[in-house]
């Protein structure tokens, strides 16, 4: 019997990833395209010999041509599809103790909703419509989000540069309820933090790295008077952590000065001696550099730099850059202090990350032993299919 409705037909032998439960089919496997479908419909993926494969999104002007939604072909993917979907991702977070009062509720592919992120501040939530899929599908998520969260706030940030390959316009506001009026404060652990949903990044915070805050927030107790420097600081939530956990010190480096100033304020939100507290407006690349000209020396370096290899092109450059901030780190850091560093390049492989730093050690003339692998909390899951959702990769590492 012919397939209901438009089809995706691969190539001979590029059924294999599918197979494996990987979940998106790259235009390039595609061997034809039966029908015509619109951008966010659902489509049947078929092997070269007709077998059924998949039921997936399509985007036609995505290198990722579909994303799949079922591996069943008798399950309609309509609203009450969404609404078991979203429940499951729900009732998944009941079960975990965030120590938050934020955490994220939707992770996309590993929560079977591929291109869609949804994080919750406190009484507002944040969405990202990332796919011609769940573009097509926003209003009803909307509802559905509203509904089985029972928070009534969401705004929208579906401005992230990914939605330009799917060739969808850039979106930014409230979509239910009340939008913010300033920044939302939410605890985490020890620390509060100030989040800028309308303007932040991502989402407006970095929820993936709250458990490896408070790791170092443990580390830093254990070392009186502890030196502490912090590298890409954002809006400082690594430096609170550090300073709550009884740090004497902690210079923050970041190149953007309004993030620089949401820092600030985070230390009167926690009741913190600002003396305690330096923040510099600079390239934390030539920061580095001038530090050690300078001979500083720190107790605790936290590395946190923003995605440096976007794409699988800019891996090798990526490398040169991880190695480099890694080497000046060590530099930096005294016999026996902690550097915590981290990747969020979902092409840097931690195999690959764990390579990079090695030679960085090795460069330096430092003896490091690896104290601890770092990820993102248990909200951010990662499917065995799906590498690429293991994006975020750390090592604590201890100079001897």
């Amino acid at each position: 019997m012919k397939p209901r409705g438009p089809v995706l037909v691969l190539k001979p032998g590029k059924e294999k990833s599918l197979l494996r439960h990987h979940p998106w089919v790259f235009s390039g496997a595609i061997a034809r395209v039966e029908g015509e479908p619109a951008s966010g419909a659902t489509v049947r993926v078929l092997s070269a010999d007709g077998a059924f494969l998949a039921q997936a999104a399509y985007s036609p002007q995505s290198q990722i041509r579909g994303r799949v939604w079922t591996w069943q072909a008798d399950e309609a993917v309509d609203a009450a599809f969404l609404r078991r979907r979203l429940q499951t991702a729900l009732d998944y977070r009941k079960s975990l103790v965030a120590q938050s009062d934020a955490m994220r509720l939707v992770h996309g592919e590993s929560d079977g909703l591929p291109g869609l992120i949804v994080d919750r501040y406190g009484d507002q939530l944040v969405a990202q419509f990332l796919s011609a899929g769940m573009d097509a599908g926003r209003e009803t998520i909307a509802d559905l989000l509203v509904e089985l969260s029972g928070v009534p706030n969401l705004y929208e940030r579906s401005d992230a540069d990914v939605r330009g390959l799917e060739a969808l316009p850039e979106r930014s506001g409230a979509m239910r309820g009340k939008a913010p009026a300033g920044p939302v404060v939410i605890g985490e652990h020890a620390i509060k933090i100030q989040v800028d949903v309308a303007n932040g990044h991502k989402t407006g915070f970095y929820l993936d790295q709250r458990d490896n805050r408070h790791r170092v927030y443990s580390a830093v107790q254990g070392m009186p008077n502890a030196e502490a420097l912090n590298c890409f600081c954002y809006t400082g939530a690594f430096s609170l952590a550090m300073l709550k956990g009884g740090a004497k010190s902690v210079l923050s480096i970041d190149s953007s000065g309004p993030a620089l100033e949401l820092a600030r304020s985070n230390i009167t939100v926690n009741g913190l001696d600002p003396a305690r507290a330096e923040w510099l407006e600079a390239d934390v690349f030539k920061a580095l550099r001038e530090l050690r000209d300078a001979g500083r020396m720190f107790d605790v370096i936290v590395l946190d730099p923003p995605k440096f290899a976007p794409t699988p092109a800019t891996v090798e450059r990526a490398t040169r850059a991880y190695k480099d901030i890694n080497l000046l780190a060590l530099k930096l850091l005294r016999p026996g202090g902690l550097l915590f560093t981290y990747s969020c390049s979902g092409g840097v492989s931690a195999d690959l990350f764990n390579k990079i730093i090695a030679g960085a050690a090795s460069d330096a003339g430092a003896q490091v032993r690896v104290e601890g692998r770092l990820q993102a909390g248990a909200d951010h899951p990662v499917l065995l299919s799906f590498p690429e959702g293991e994006y975020l990769k750390g090592l604590v590492l201890r100079r001897l």
